[in-house]
């Protein structure tokens, strides 16, 4: 039987933290067998001492500190830390609730044979608002995703590892190292591009499907996507063979707007082509609103998907705008 060790990176994430590690300590699966690792990057929010308590009832239950507060930092002490055969990364604020969610982890490495798994990520959580279900149709539609990701697909089978791989065997840092610490974004995207580079192999499979929350307002979901678009353009610097034309059209939007403003107050023929790209971006954004509202059979969703998806697109060009006129930021990645 695989030594599991789960690392969650964390911080403030005292609203979670319990229903996971609940759900996570509870599995069926030989408790001698499997560790739980929470990374804690100086939560403000009382997360330590709540994973203290938990820990202080189970032994296979540890609480790290991370005082560099990144993911990646986070994500590293833990693999120094852990014990097992397989790492697995749950972020804090998900929800797992298949008891046999690490028995069907162990399955799919010894049926695959493959250096590391891949999972679907929904953003479907219960009891989630009308925002967070509009949040959950957007990010799952061509609009308001990555087109190239398989982290909402179903189809299992051996894929790119780099949207979607989150748990590696021990061997696989051996071979190409540990995450990225310049990242405080994509850093999972940078160390599964290495995956995919060193020509290892990632098995994809829905049945360790994890549901994450969204956001819970726009102006987190802006943040989130600002980080986002930053990590992006630092993962096309450090490897330039990631550049994509979906990755860069929020940017070469938002720019657009900014900038053809003036010729188009200047000039007539500036002033239709203005309008005419404004109005291909709406027409493409209520009717993909329209399109995520009747998929999801929610008209509730309606007013909202509209709002998400401007956010979503004005966040990551503004992320990646940010990134390209900072070099000495970029420079860091």
């Amino acid at each position: 039987m695989l030594f599991i060790s789960v690392i969650l990176p964390v911080r403030n994430e005292a609203r979670f933290i319990e229903r996971i590690l609940a759900q996570l300590s509870g599995q069926d699966y030989d408790p001698g067998r499997f560790e739980i690792l929470v990374v804690d990057g100086q939560s403000t929010d009382g997360t330590p001492e709540r994973v203290a308590r938990f820990a202080a009832e189970r032994e296979n239950v540890r609480l790290l500190a991370n005082p560099r507060r990144l993911s990646s930092a986070a994500r590293n002490i833990g693999i120094q830390h852990a014990r097992g055969d397989v790492v697995l990364i749950v972020d804090g604020h998900c929800e797992l609730d298949d008891r046999r969610y690490l028995q069907r982890l162990a399955e799919a490495f010894k049926r695959s044979g493959a250096d590391c798994i891949g999972r679907p990520q929904p953003l479907d959580v219960s009891g989630a608002s009308r925002l967070q279900r509009a949040i959950a149709a957007a990010r799952s539609s061509w609009l308001g995703h990555h087109a190239d990701s398989y982290i909402y697909s179903s189809a299992e089978g051996f894929v790119p590892a780099q949207s979607v791989a989150v748990a590696y065997h021990r061997r696989l840092f051996d071979a190409i190292g540990l995450f990225d610490e310049s990242f405080d974004a994509c850093e999972d995207v940078e160390l599964n591009h290495r995956i995919d580079r060193a020509g290892l192999r990632c098995y994809f499979t829905p049945e360790v499907a994890v549901r994450y929350a969204p956001r819970e307002s726009l102006g987190g979901l802006f943040r989130q996507l600002v980080r986002y678009g930053r990590g992006r353009m630092r993962l096309l610097r450090k490897h330039p063979e990631t550049l994509s034309l979906g990755a860069l059209i929020p940017a070469l939007f938002l720019a657009g707007v900014f900038l053809g403003l003036a010729p188009a107050l200047c000039f007539r023929w500036c002033a239709a082509a203005y309008l005419a790209v404004l109005s291909v971006y709406t027409i493409l954004v209520l009717g993909g609103s329209v399109i995520g509202t009747l998929k999801r059979r929610n008209l509730g969703l309606l007013p909202w998907l509209p709002l998400v998806y401007v956010t979503i697109h004005v966040a990551a060009g503004t992320g990646t705008l940010w990134e390209l006129l900072q070099p000495s930021g970029l420079r860091r990645g």
